[in-house]
């Protein structure tokens, strides 16, 4: 293959994967909706692509609407809530730019799961990337009118439903540490006392591992639950066998359980603005550990 299809190509990857995994969710689909991108690249007469980076952008989202629009049927048979599969990132990701970053934490990516396919990719190539609206309307085929109403859509089912209080990585941090070691102590008023009275708890175990199979809602509850399962053996690992390493994860402190064989799930947590616990997602599916697994971190 000859440089003029090739360098492109791998000069825009990583921009290619970072749109299909804010759109799809999971590493495995978005690798194979930049392939699929790759292969109509590679197969399209370019002679009159003046812009290749916004054409492999253009051919990228339309792979990954056609992915996620399957996806969905697939999701509403799931067993238990679903969870984005989460990524590693390092520690300096906001650096980048802010709206980059919280694109792909776990909670926003949760509340686009929320959004319609075509509201979805319009939220994420204005809001995320700047993509102008004619742009956008050009690549989803779409009029600029409606582009702008999926837009503005979007943008308000987002504003309504995202983390209400973005702390920064330092008091992330601290909240990540102290929910541990709270956690590990096993005491169910301590969890009361830094869990927000509405906290939400997502377990994400697709059915292949123990896990809740809704979402657990109120401080004692979800407390009764962290405490029940702490201190047990968890996917046949003993507790003496299990360890708690502090990473960063889709952009934020996160902690990812290691068993002998690997990792046995990952917890983030989101604040609200008297520093407690807001939300926790725990994925232990073994499938959406893979990227993990293999070191994948997420580009921008």
């Amino acid at each position: 293959m000859s440089d003029v299809v090739t360098e492109p190509f791998e000069e825009h990857r990583g921009l290619l994967f970072g749109v299909a995994y804010r759109m799809l969710g999971t590493a495995a689909d978005a690798e194979d909706a930049v392939q699929d991108a790759w292969l109509r690249w590679s197969a399209a007469d370019r002679s009159g692509v003046a812009d290749p980076k916004a054409y492999l952008v253009r051919i990228t989202t339309n792979v990954a609407l056609d992915r996620l629009r399957s996806a969905r049927a697939q999701r509403e048979t799931y067993v238990g809530p679903w969870l984005p599969e989460p990524m590693l990132t390092t520690p300096d990701i906001a650096a980048e730019g802010a709206e980059l970053a919280e694109s792909v934490s776990m909670a926003m990516l949760v509340v686009l799961e929320t959004l319609s396919p075509l509201e979805r990719a319009v939220f994420i190539l204005k809001e995320v990337f700047g993509y102008p609206y004619a742009e956008i309307a050009e690549a989803l085929d779409r009029s600029e009118a409606s582009v702008r109403q999926l837009g503005t859509r979007a943008r308000k089912h987002v504003e309504a439903r995202r983390p209400r209080f973005e702390a920064g990585g330092a008091e992330r941090r601290a909240a990540t540490d102290r929910f541990l070691d709270v956690v590990l102590g096993g005491d169910i008023n301590e969890l009361m006392e830094v869990l927000a009275p509405d906290v939400t708890l997502w377990t994400d175990g697709g059915g292949k591992v123990k896990a809740a199979l809704r979402v657990i809602a109120g401080a004692r509850k979800v407390a009764r639950w962290l405490a029940g399962v702490t201190g047990q053996p968890y996917a046949g690992v003993q507790p003496d066998d299990m360890r708690v390493m502090r990473v960063d994860l889709n952009g934020e402190p996160a902690l990812i359980v290691e068993g002998p064989d690997g990792p046995l799930g990952t917890v983030t947590v989101d604040m609200d603005a008297s520093g407690r616990v807001q939300a926790i997602h725990l994925v232990a599916n073994p499938d959406k550990l893979s990227a993990i697994v293999n070191g994948h971190r997420l580009p921008l």
